[in-house]
């Protein structure tokens, strides 16, 4: 192979590209350049099924989450983070506008692989806080649950920019009240995620950069917290259906 000094051989080549250490972003996930590909996708997804819930009739029953009946149809804890009210389109509009703001910021700092886990275990937290605080029968759709986790990591990882806190927390601030006045927005769900979305976080950044082993403790501390959630959503559910 043609090489800037004279000609090298392919496995010559090969090696050296072997050799070259990965670019870490700043929490330590795979430096990619170019959009947040995640954050896009996300986005998409909870586009795509919002077209789904007007063209299929009865669609969206079979998506929303109602703790009465979460632990005989369980997708029901995930499918729920992915649609929203055909009422109003501002349910949508709203929630692609926050995922779009925290998730380009997020994810460049965190890595894909570290973003996506935050944003599931975030949508599986608001479900279980939706399971443990809302009536059995309450049905409940939105990405609000992820969008709040999203939210609080935020704090998590600007938390020495102090201009960029005050600013977060006077909308945090907004938002809690808005979560207990306005009729309609699960302040439950609202709260599970954004407590699951900080211990993620916590996870993810805390780790200190001068840890040999700081991907796989983050990697480690992630599976902790996933299996953690697993067995308090299995058990909420079972608590549902005893008590109903």
């Amino acid at each position: 192979m043609s090489a800037p000094v004279g000609v090298q051989c392919v496995e010559c080549v090969a090696q050296a590209n072997r050799s070259i250490p990965t670019q870490k972003t700043e929490f330590g996930g795979r430096l990619r350049a170019g959009a947040p590909l995640v954050t896009y996708v996300v986005i998409a997804l909870n586009v795509f099924v919002y077209l789904l819930q007007w063209i299929i009739p009865g669609f969206t029953n079979s998506l929303v989450l109602a703790p009465a009946i979460a632990a005989y149809e369980p997708w029901r804890l995930i499918t729920s983070a992915f649609a929203h009210s055909t009422s109003s389109f501002l349910h949508l509009a709203m929630n692609m506008y926050g995922i779009y703001i925290f998730g380009t910021l997020l994810e460049p700092k965190l890595g894909r692989l570290r973003f996506t886990w935050l944003y599931l275990l975030s949508a599986f937290g608001g479900s279980l806080g939706i399971l443990l605080l809302s009536a059995p029968l309450s049905a409940t759709l939105g990405a609000s649950g992820a969008l709040a986790g999203l939210f609080l990591a935020t704090f998590v990882v600007f938390r020495s920019n102090k201009q960029a806190l005050r600013q977060m927390g006077i909308i945090l601030a907004l938002n809690v009240v808005l979560g207990f006045v306005v009729s309609g927005i699960s302040w439950q769900g609202h709260l599970g995620g954004a407590i699951t979305g900080i211990l993620a976080a916590c996870c993810i950044v805390l780790i200190p950069r001068s840890n040999p082993q700081r991907a796989k403790t983050q990697l480690l501390l992630l599976t902790a917290l996933s299996v953690l959630l697993v067995g308090a959503l299995y058990f909420a559910m079972e608590a549902v259906k005893y008590t109903g």
